[in-house]
């Protein structure tokens, strides 16, 4: 009989040493949400546009409201992935997924965003800007049970794939997706609805690229009111506010 039971554990070490362990889920591994930034460099963003976006991201990262929302979560910290997508094909990702839990590490992500070059210039995907944003999951290297993609652009998807397509596949991944929309004040002469569709660009991406639990659109009047614009919307995300929120409209 003891024979036996000595088989028996000497068997069943065997069989936990054969069998991973499963990974511990424990606070160095957890992040309150994984955020990507997917910001739209179509030919439409000149370089004035551009570098107005880029700074008002990276004032955004760095503000103090911001780090207080970040510091107010479960964990204390968020990992957030910042991707430039343009035509079908074209997107980049800028900055790779990093640890933001306080002024330190926002620092940083906001220098090394201001010190990168443009990735394109080329007509407008949001297809594949948020078909980009959903493979950059899968190779976060810490877990978050919110998965979130802030699109920002000013214009309608003019290439690629449908996006309500794209946008529907990743809902069914359990990704929420919010926008933020840069309004044009003067149309674009030779396509005048890519910027300016009928009932506005805000609910063109109510309508066709939003979606998930809480999602919503952001309204920046335009490039300038854009710092203030990301940063509440990143507070928004941040908060979790799993209640549908009221369109929210920045003016300057």
């Amino acid at each position: 009989m003891r024979r036996y039971l000595h088989c028996a554990i000497i068997l069943t070490a065997l069989i936990a040493a054969l069998i991973p362990p499963a990974r511990a889920a424990d606070k160095r591994d957890k992040v309150d949400l994984l955020l990507v930034l997917a910001a739209d460099v179509s030919r439409s963003v000149d370089s004035i546009k551009f570098k107005l976006q880029r700074e008002g991201y990276a004032a955004a990262v760095s503000n103090a409201r911001v780090l207080d929302a970040i510091k107010s979560g479960r964990n204390q910290r968020i990992a957030m992935l910042f991707l430039e997508w343009s035509g079908n094909g074209n997107q980049k990702v800028v900055i790779d997924w990093t640890i933001i839990d306080g002024q330190k590490t926002a620092q940083a992500f906001a220098d090394q965003l201001l010190e990168s070059p443009r990735a394109f210039a080329d007509r407008t995907s949001i297809s594949a800007g948020i078909d980009g944003a959903v493979a950059q999951f899968a190779r976060a290297p810490w877990f978050a049970e919110r998965q979130t993609i802030d699109v920002s652009g000013d214009g309608t998807n003019n290439s690629g794939r449908s996006v309500t397509a794209a946008r529907d596949e990743a809902l069914r991944l359990g990704i929420t997706i919010n926008g933020l929309v840069i309004l044009s004040d003067t149309p674009m002469p030779w396509n005048p609805e890519h910027t300016n569709p009928p009932g506005g660009l805000a609910q063109y991406y109510r309508d066709n690229v939003t979606g998930g639990p809480g999602s919503f659109v952001v309204e920046a009047k335009d490039f300038n009111s854009f710092g203030e614009a990301i940063v509440k919307k990143m507070i928004a995300e941040i908060a979790d506010a799993t209640q549908s929120l009221p369109p929210l409209t920045i003016t300057r």
